[in-house]
């Protein structure tokens, strides 16, 4: 009787569990798509790369992973960052740079993003983007 108790239980606390619902990767952590420069020589000391988006990804540094698309003309990039937290997305926020244009997902509407990015890349659709995810970055490419 006590074991019989004891498993209807465990599986009535089991049942609430199996009803939530995870969490889309692309909703997790703090993201940020901006218009950045391409910076970087080419060589393997100096490589090509988004300006201000770290040469590896480092989770210490709060940034988790990073994707780009090349702009049009390949002089840009559109990136999205993941990080852990806003923090870590500062310096890319506080950057003063015309050069940068910089969005906040949650913060700036999808249509002004849209139409910013489209500037320099004419086909650009957020939900197209490669997506960093957690796993993602400049190595998966």
């Amino acid at each position: 009787m006590v074991l019989r108790l004891f498993a209807l239980s465990v599986c009535l606390g089991m049942v609430p569990g199996w009803s939530q619902y995870q969490v889309e990767e692309r909703h997790r952590h703090e993201r940020l798509i901006a218009v950045v420069p391409m910076i970087g020589s080419g060589t393997y000391e100096d490589p090509k790369r988004p300006l201000l988006t770290p040469a590896s990804v480092k989770a210490d540094d709060g940034i988790l992973a990073y994707s780009y698309e090349l702009s049009d003309d390949g002089k840009s990039a559109i990136v999205e960052i993941v990080a852990r937290d806003r923090k870590a997305l500062q310096p890319i926020l506080n950057a003063g740079r015309a050069d940068v244009k910089a969005f906040l997902k949650g913060r700036d509407k999808l249509e002004d993003v849209e139409r910013e990015v489209r500037k320099v890349k004419k086909d650009f659709a957020v939900e197209k983007m490669p997506g960093a995810g957690v796993r993602g970055g400049p190595n998966e490419r």
